[in-house]
């Protein structure tokens, strides 16, 4: 039988994969809701939907909703601003149905275990879209690490991650480029990273920052199997020159040991593949969200020690020696 959802976020940029991974499951979008009333995208997923711009509004129909149907809403999907996603579980929780949250599933730590609380009081779940760990190409390579560390259990291997992802002015002007909103650019572009690497080399045993500036964070990790070496960064200027020349304005590598991981491919379609998990008895909950969201938290807190120790061959883009 179909699922009934809501939509908190629907104007947002990764709304649409909601939108997407909510149809292609065949389940209904009931109700959305957003402050700016740019969607036309509803008309091609979800046309019958109520839709509200003033939260009052939308949580007095998710009341009504109860109260007058039989089938009652089961999932509210979050694609809100990140600071917002704690307010917005909540109020899924609360409202009595399970919450389907982007990364960062919040800022810090602490707000984990207020959901945790919450979880128990109302019988609901929180989930969180940690879609690498469902892309093929990352499912094999903890299936490889996996059996390499039961024949060498003190194996550590050496990863380098590098992503960057060009953004525009307009990013500093919004919600993503004020730290106290987004987290800075470790929690919003590469947590969902962290945790992919976590949950298949350990947890971070150290935590090095070696650049921080408003585009760009770079560092060093050691996990309990790997020593990682990172560089985020949204300024277009730091992609390698080969990349430019194919007019391509992202750039993500992973290599491992030396060797690629390739993955560029498979993205589109990991919201949907979430969806399913998640519907089909799985999901990630608050316990795998914990690690990645205190990494993220600890490199806010830290400050750049510049070019010292094993840092991102990239970080010579930003600092001079």
């Amino acid at each position: 039988m179909a699922k009934n959802f809501a939509l908190i976020g629907a104007a947002g940029y990764i709304a649409p994969r909601h939108m997407k991974a909510i149809k292609e499951t065949g389940n209904e979008l009931v109700v959305s809701y957003d402050p700016y009333d740019g969607i036309g995208i509803m008309d091609s997923n979800f046309p019958q939907a109520e839709f509200f711009t003033e939260a009052e509004r939308f949580e007095d129909f998710l009341g009504k909703f109860a109260r007058e149907n039989d089938n009652k809403i089961e999932y509210i999907s979050i694609a809100s601003p990140n600071y917002l996603h704690k307010s917005h579980i909540r109020l899924a929780l609360k409202s009595g149905a399970d919450a389907i949250c982007e990364k960062p599933l919040v800022l810090n730590p602490a707000d984990i275990d207020e959901l945790k609380i919450i979880e128990k009081e109302t019988g609901k779940k929180v989930y969180n879209i940690l879609q690498l760990r469902l892309h093929d190409s990352i499912i094999a390579l903890k299936e490889r690490v996996t059996k390499e560390l039961q024949a060498n259990p003190d194996k550590m291997y050496d990863i380098d991650l590098t992503y960057l992802t060009s953004r525009g002015k307009w990013y500093f002007e919004s919600w993503k480029g004020k730290e106290e909103k987004s987290g800075g650019i470790a929690s919003n572009i590469g947590v969902h990273f962290y945790d992919m690497l976590c949950w298949i080399f350990g947890d971070v045993e150290e935590n090095i920052v070696h650049v921080k500036t408003p585009d760009t964070n770079a560092g060093y990790f050691k996990l309990k199997n790997a020593t990682v070496r990172w560089f985020l960064s949204v300024n277009y200027d730091y992609i390698p020159e080969e990349v430019k020349e194919k007019g391509i304005r992202t750039y993500r590598s992973i290599t491992v040991d030396g060797d690629e991981i390739e993955f560029s491919g498979g993205f589109t379609d990991l919201h949907t593949k979430s969806y399913e998990h998640i519907l089909n008895g799985g999901g990630f909950g608050l316990d795998e969200a914990y690690g990645s969201i205190r990494t993220v938290s600890t490199i806010r807190a830290l400050r750049a020690i510049g070019l010292q120790g094993d840092y991102h061959p990239f970080c010579k883009k930003v600092l001079a020696e």
